[in-house]
């Protein structure tokens, strides 16, 4: 593979904090396309200082769509498809340059980092993140999103650290959108269609205090101490907000009240 046949698309919105880091190894790439929502803090001014970037904006609806509407712009056989806060090992260009393409898609793992610092463990699940462009599109997954590819797919040795510098406010924010995203989704699966970690979700008691022990005891995050903890506690927090999300809705359909969920900008989603 040829390095010039690969083009980054990365989604922005108010990621001051993140994108510089981001951008600043991915000086290999000679074209890398952003498609922002309309940032208000200093995202586009750090992007202008990228002469390899190429800003597009457009009104956010849902990251797939974002992400479809980002493909669109994509003039290179091979996308390389990154979140701002995603930050690409040194080694990664060496490693595309030696792929000889066969596959339609490759996945890669991630370290997950808290305040710079990579945990020995994660929940962050391999994603996608290398893919023919011809052969992707971006679907719906409750908050989430994910790309279908038709063709095999292969893994990448590069792994990749998630580093999300964002403030607590601005995680905790989005997590109560996100809560609301996929409760519409498990709402809308019948239950035999879920997985096995969707259908203990549903149990809006129990799936905090097992996050807890499972990221603190069975991942063994407690060893990472009061990062390790963070961690754990950011996870506990959105099962939290997604059980209230989850039983506000069977309560208010109970009692025949139809208002839908508010977020915090006052906003219906």
């Amino acid at each position: 593979m040829k390095i010039e046949e690969v083009t980054p698309l990365i989604l922005s919105f108010n990621e001051s904090p993140n994108i510089r880091d981001t951008l600043s190894r991915l000086s290999w790439a000679s074209r890398v396309v952003v498609v922002d929502s309309f940032s208000s803090d200093k995202t586009l001014e750090i992007l202008s200082q990228f002469p390899n970037v190429q800003v597009y904006q457009r009104r956010f609806d849902h990251f797939a769509d974002q992400c479809n509407y980002g493909l669109e712009k994509i003039k290179t056989p091979w996308v390389l498809s990154l979140d701002a806060d995603y930050k690409c090992p040194a080694g990664l260009a060496s490693e595309l340059e030696g792929l000889d393409g066969t596959k339609h898609g490759y996945f890669a793992g991630f370290k997950y980092c808290i305040f710079g610092k990579a945990l020995r463990a994660t929940l962050y699940p391999p994603r996608t993140i290398l893919y023919r462009k011809a052969s992707a599109k971006y679907e719906r997954d409750g908050h989430a999103h994910k790309v279908t590819i038709s063709g095999e797919k292969g893994r990448l040795g590069s792994v990749l650290l998630h580093d999300d510098r964002k403030s607590l406010a601005v995680w905790c924010a989005s997590q109560v959108r996100y809560a609301n995203d996929e409760a519409k989704k498990l709402a809308g699966t019948a239950k035999q269609d879920l997985g096995w970690k969707d259908r203990l979700r549903l149990w809006y008691v129990v799936a905090p205090i097992l996050t807890l022990f499972y990221c603190l005891f069975y991942k063994a995050l407690i060893l990472d101490g009061w990062r390790g903890i963070y961690y754990s506690l950011q996870r506990v927090f959105a099962e939290l907000i997604l059980g209230l999300v989850l039983l506000d809705r069977k309560l208010r359909a109970e009692s025949g009240d139809n208002q839908e969920f508010i977020d915090e900008t006052g906003e219906n989603n």
